[in-house]
Formats: structure tokens, sequence, C-alpha cells
């Protein structure tokens, strides 16, 4: 496989694996987030997705493919728990107990959408990819989704308003549901 062709089928790999960043980030950007909050969250999604599939590639070659489903199901139970969290929270005015994207809070958001690259890393792990440009590429496109996701977010909240809760906690959801059983 010749350089141009590897780098291309990695670009689309990475963009298909931060889908899920771009989804979740909508829902999150449609919270009332500041600018350097957001270049922050793009940057520590972005580090987890070199991070996580950096693992699965060391792991790959040691650890059998079933280790895959049970990652990917973590990551669709979290996906679902903190846009329910989101969703019933914007019905229950007094109290704000949901996942932040501070702290903990991103941490765990940032867990649940690259969970997907580690086990991605797993294979990529047996095939013998080029580690650098992978984990490069990974990294840039999630933190650049990231961004692209929060931003569209908060432009859609200055439309939608309060209902803008219930949609971002809507998508965490379905994207959640969608690892879940599709």
């Amino acid at each position: 496989m010749s350089f141009s062709s590897e780098f291309i089928s990695l670009l689309f790999l990475a963009i298909a694996l931060s889908m899920d960043a771009f989804s979740v980030s909508l829902g999150m950007g449609m919270q009332r987030i500041r600018l350097k909050r957001i270049a922050i969250i793009g940057l520590v999604i972005g580090i987890f997705h070199i991070i996580m599939p950096f693992l699965g590639i060391l792991l790959g070659k040691a650890i059998s493919n079933q280790i895959g489903e049970l990652t990917t199901l973590a990551g669709g139970v979290l996906l679902f728990v903190i846009g329910a969290q989101m969703f019933f929270s914007a019905f229950n005015h007094e109290v704000k107990s949901r996942v932040l994207p501070v702290g903990a809070g991103l941490i765990l958001i940032a867990f649940s959408v690259s969970i997907d690259s580690f086990t991605v890393g797993l294979g990529l792990g047996i095939s013998g990819v080029k580690i650098f440009l992978t984990l490069f590429l990974f990294g840039a496109a999630s933190c650049t989704l990231t961004w692209l996701g929060m931003l569209l977010g908060r432009k859609v909240h200055g439309y939608l308003g309060t209902y803008s809760e219930l949609l971002g906690g809507s998508i965490l959801c379905g994207f959640g549901l969608y690892i879940l059983f599709g």
C-alpha cells in the first residue's frame, strides 16, 4: 500500500471515528459554553483520540477482538446516561446535576466518545499501520470536528433557547442507542 493511499484510508477512518465526537459536541454546544472552554474540550477529546487508539494498538497484538464489543457497549451506555441526564435536567430548573464538560465530567465525555477508537486500535495494532500518522490523524480529526460541532451547537442554541437542552440530550441519547443497537 502506497503512502498516499494509506494516508487517505487513515484520514477517512479518523473522520468516521470522530463523528461521535461531533454529534456529542453538537449537543454539548447547545449549553452556554464559552469559547475558551470549547477550545479546551476539543483539545481534551483530541488527546483522548490519540491515547485510546495508542493503547489499543499496544494491546492489539496481545488481546483478542472480543474485548472490542464490551468497550463499544460501555461507550454507548455512557453516552445514553449523559444524554438522559441532560434531557431530564431541562425539566428540573431547580437542580442542575448533569455531567458538565469540566474536570471529571470532561474526562468521562472524552472517554466515552473515544472508546471506539480503542477497539479500532486493537485491529490496527495487528495490521502494522504507521502509528504516528494514525494517531496524529485521529487526534486532529476529532479535535476539529469537536470544535465544529460545539460551534454549530452554540448557533443552534441561539435559535432554540430553552429547548436546546432537550435537543442536545436527545442527540446524546440517540447516539448512545445507535452505538448500542445500531
